[in-house]
């Protein structure tokens, strides 16, 4: 906080050299109707208002300079722009277009500030609040609704992003703009961050290291953060779930105020959930979790200057199962457990000039890990009584400074910069997975995106070096012995990519792509049992880093009630790191030690969106997800989804009755295929189907909005195992049948 007071202090007076306004109003352009609650944003500026019943709006302390304008409004087409703020042209007039297809909205995660059709790169986003109405009950759960995206469970409470059969370290979590460290490589280790308070949700499938640097080999997760209100307005609003299925109840409170120039925002988020129910009416025992969740922000802007300051806290508490024992609707976890805790605070600072602008992004994530075991034998026969086993304490610092600049009217764009890491691990338990050590990482790199009359090409350079130094831990000469290590990692990364129109309603995308991962401290010198995976693991202080090419061809077609999209991919891995047993035994468990061979992942994704004409409260939708992969021994990769087929049936209305709104109803059909392409270690899975339905809308109590939601998941109960679960291997099913009803009430 200090800090954003003191860049705010330093850069006032460079703050007030340009404050224009830009005023207009927008219209349906098929009948000229004043249009009410469209949105009205400058993206890169973080500046935007809603129109009012006459369809006018203004925006206010706006630097000189040449920014992408995006007007939008649910069922019409969103316009988009790059308007001059320093051209005093008079009230503008945006007509927008009725389209039966969902809006488009700006992609954040890549650096240029496009919509969807105009971007280079596909990216799959949803809101926040569609997957909350689908019935998600975490964020790990939620984002398996997204094509070509699954997650890797143990239980519902924690979950990893699997992005085309790749996870773990090699897919990097964003959130508040800068990455989340928080032990990522542990297969037990979840995603550690709440939905509460996250505006969006944008998945880069594919090699990224262009733009994050090493971990992005396999793909991104962006979280965008909740926009702050608009300028001179308020929100807040109070909202609760229950889950059937686990006796869950999720509760969230948060509120935002904005002047001209200062804004403010805070929400609290509460979750409880107890052992889940699965399809044959079985409790799966410990996997029940609680979470606490804060999310706070405090942002300036006025003229060439605006500081955004993020904060989050969040404390999970997750049971870990191992096996079905007793039957319990106690939320309390049983032993083994985690309890988990993290401080993200970040700070983006941007300084805008006519036609270029500074940005700087700082963060801090400190994440404490503590893991209680069964010590009975020791004199700790409760989890109460229990002291922590595994107690890791990882603290990171990230720094990302860009410089973007622009010519020709916003045609030709160009960003340097300059982003890195210093990562410091500890341990204070008795449990050692990996030894002390600090990391720094470093790279610079450069992209630009060229505009065409029909076309826009992007291209980039980076290039990345890391220092990892870890402590020794032991004695030699005993088992539990870890070496000290001391490497450096360097690579080159480039991309390149090609959108153009095809025709009037065609677009084509190409994309070459190239990225890294540095070898985790766990690979390089894990020497001890995974009581999780019943193994024992033994790095290899040899590990090279691992490094892909990836070639990506999409098709898109979209016209007013028929969006159609097919998109393959090719991923070559070199030196993909895997563990393979050793054919010995360390007391009773096998010990598996880690290899490197090359590999190759190839599939795709195909989907449908039809709104037949003149039904316009009927959208079907229709997404088909397959990846392969395998060594080039011959051997399948493993925890590689199966071929995935997600339908659904929706319906929306404007009014039903008098006092109902915005009212939608969808009905889903969710079909798994076999997975018979099995590593080594794993069995084959069988296919199966799972059937969801929901509804919900709005209505008025006491002169507020009231949002009230209704779902099933897994409707009839089915009793399967998902070949991503860890509790596969212990014969536990997924969850069951879980009826969600929530309430949104907005004050």
């Amino acid at each position: 906080m200090k800090t954003s007071i003191f860049l705010v202090s330093l850069l006032a007076p460079l703050a007030i050299l340009a404050q224009n306004s830009l005023s207009g109003r927008v219209l349906d352009n098929s009948n000229g109707t004043p249009l009410e609650q469209a949105s009205v944003y400058f993206p890169q500026l973080g500046n935007g208002a809603v129109t009012d019943s006459t369809g006018q709006f203004e925006l206010n302390n706006l630097p000189d300079g040449t920014y992408k304008l995006v007007v939008s409004m649910i069922g019409y087409g969103t316009f988009t722009t790059n308007y001059p703020t320093n051209v005093q042209a008079g009230p503008l007039e945006v007509r927008l277009e009725p389209s039966a297809i969902e809006m488009e909205e700006v992609i954040v995660s890549t650096p240029f500030h496009k919509l969807q059709r105009e971007n280079v790169m596909k990216v799959e986003q949803a809101p926040m609040k569609e997957l909350r109405r689908n019935g998600a009950i975490t964020l790990a759960d939620g984002i398996r609704q997204l094509p070509g995206v699954e997650t890797l469970s143990t239980g519902v409470g924690i979950g990893k992003p699997v992005i085309r059969g790749l996870s773990a370290n090699r897919v990097l979590v964003y959130t508040q703009g800068i990455r989340l460290e928080n032990q990522q490589f542990g297969d037990e280790h979840g995603l550690g961050i709440g939905d509460a308070g996250i505006e969006s949700v944008e998945v880069i499938k594919g090699p990224a290291s262009l733009l994050y640097g090493s971990d992005a080999l396999g793909g991104v997760l962006y979280l965008n953060p909740e926009r702050y209100a608009d300028p001179g307005s308020y929100k807040a609003n109070v909202r609760s779930q229950y889950f059937t299925a686990t006796l869950g109840m999720l509760t969230q409170a948060g509120a935002g105020v904005s002047g001209d120039s200062w804004k403010f925002l805070a929400r609290l988020a509460r979750a409880s959930h107890a052992d889940y129910k699965d399809g044959s009416g079985t409790r799966a025992t410990n996997t029940r979790f609680g979470e606490w969740d804060f999310k706070s922000g405090v942002a300036y802007a006025a003229g060439r200057f605006r500081n955004d300051l993020r904060y989050n806290y969040n404390y999970s508490k997750p049971g870990i199962a191992e096996e079905i024992g007793e039957q319990s609707r106690s939320r309390n976890p049983l032993l083994p457990y985690q309890e988990i805790t993290s401080h993200i605070v970040s700070n983006t600072s941007e300084w805008f000039l006519s036609e270029s602008s500074f940005k700087l992004i700082l963060g801090y994530v400190g994440n404490n890990r503590l893991e209680f075991e069964d010590h009975a034998d020791e004199g700790f026969p409760t989890p109460e009584e229990a002291a922590p086993a595994l107690d890791m304490r990882l603290r990171t610092i990230n720094y990302n400074l860009q410089y973007h600049f622009s010519a020709n009217d916003n045609k030709f764009l160009t960003i340097l910069g300059l982003q890195g890491m210093w990562q410091k691990n500890e341990n204070f338990g008795e449990e050692v997975l990996i030894p002390d050590a600090r990391t720094a990482d470093a790279g610079l790199m450069a992209t630009s995106h060229l505009h065409f009359e029909a076309s826009d090409l992007q291209l980039g350079l980076r290039y990345d070096h890391r220092s990892l130094n870890g402590e020794a831990f032991g004695q030699a000469g005993t088992p539990e012995y870890i070496q000290a290590l001391q490497r450096d990692f360097n690579s080159f990364n480039a991309a390149l990519g090609y959108r153009f129109d095809v025709g009037p309603k065609f677009i084509g995308r190409v994309n070459l792509a190239s990225g890294f991962r540095a070898p985790n401290l766990s690979e390089l010198l894990s020497n001890g049992t995974h009581s999780g995976a019943n193994r024992y693991e033994v790095g290899n202080p040899d590990l090279a880093n691992e490094q892909n090419i990836q070639a990506d061809l999409a098709l898109e077609y979209k016209s007013e009630h028929l969006e159609l999209a097919l998109n393959g991919f090719r991923n070559r891995v070199h030196d993909y790191i895997y563990l393979a047993p050793t054919g010995e035994v360390s007391g009773t468990d096998p010990v598996y030690q880690y290899r490197q061979n090359n590999a190759l992942l190839y599939g795709g994704e195909a989907g449908l969106h039809w709104h037949p004409h003149p039904l316009d409260w009927l959208h079907l939708q229709s997404n088909l997800a397959l990846v392969l992969g395998s060594l080039d021994e011959g051997q399948p990769l493993p925890l590689i989804p199966p071929l995935s087929w997600k339908n659904t049936l929706r319906v929306e209305f404007d009014q039903v009755l008098a006092s109902w709104q915005n009212v939608y109803g969808f009905l889903g059909l969710e079909c798994y295929f076999r997975q018979s392409r099995v590593s080594e270690f794993e069995t084959v899975t069988p296919g199966y189907n799972l059937v969801n339905v929901g509804l919900g809308g709005e209505t008025r109590v006491f002169g507020k909005t009231l949002e009230v939601q209704l779902s099933a998941s897994n409707l009839f109960d089915t009793a399967y195992i998902s070949h991503l679960s860890r509790l596969k291997a212990d014969g536990i099913y997924n969850i069951g049948r879980n009826v969600s009803l929530g309430v949104n009430l907005l004050l």
